[in-house]
């Protein structure tokens, strides 16, 4: 029987008159890469805002990792996040940007921040401010964000943005060592090549309907 991750059922999103998610149900499988593809507006972002409960659905449940988001919890515990640009404090290290936010959780050392800002291909020892940063370092010290707090299910939301040839090849290692490590993602990205490489599954998103890809 398959171990799942992340369950929706008859998940429904409306903003005012528009419905952007109409009725999605499906089962992620745990420790596996999942893709979403669609055209911009198609309700990707807004289906993994829902996930992490950041939006609440008008209709419908969100279970992950046993929990039902909005029920049990109004956040997923374990879950580890990059949709859109990355926010960050533009006056502060990418060091100390990481260790506030740890600090919200109190799970991780100095130590494991620094490594995973290692792990993703930036100084953890430079006091370069973040304002500073090209938009490619932006998005490494997101996807370190992200990952730092080990967590079980991580949402990618185009994580390739503002990297280089050289830096979307280091970051689809870094994606694949997660798997290997029995995570769980969730990963949308525009270029049909990264997702065909990277995810063991492909679901179409449009008009607000999931479909999976045979």
């Amino acid at each position: 029987m398959r171990d799942i991750a992340i369950s929706v059922r008859n998940l429904v999103k409306r903003f005012d008159e528009e419905t952007v998610l109409r009725g999605i149900s499906h089962d992620f499988e745990a420790g596996k890469i999942h893709g979403i593809v669609g055209n911009n507006g198609s309700g990707k972002t807004v289906f993994f805002k829902c996930i992490c409960g950041f939006l609440v659905p008008e209709e419908g449940e969100v279970s992950v990792c046993g929990k039902s988001i909005c029920k049990d919890a109004d956040f997923p515990e374990s879950v580890g996040i990059i949709i859109e640009a990355p926010g960050f404090l533009s006056n502060i290290s990418g060091f100390k940007n990481l260790k506030l936010l740890a600090a919200l959780g109190g799970k991780i050392s100095d130590e494991k921040i620094r490594e995973t800002i290692e792990m993703v291909g930036l100084d953890p020892k430079s006091r370069k401010h973040v304002g500073k940063y090209s938009l490619g370092m932006k998005q490494r010290l997101g996807i370190a964000q992200a990952i730092m707090e080990t967590p079980d299910c991580i949402i990618f939301d185009e994580p390739f943005n503002g990297l280089d040839k050289h830096g979307v090849a280091e970051m689809k290692v870094l994606i694949k060592g997660l798997r290997k490590d029995g995570k769980t993602i969730l990963m949308a990205s525009h270029n049909p090549a990264d997702i065909e490489e990277l995810c063991d599954s492909v679901h179409e998103m449009e008009a607000g309907l999931l479909s999976e890809r045979e």
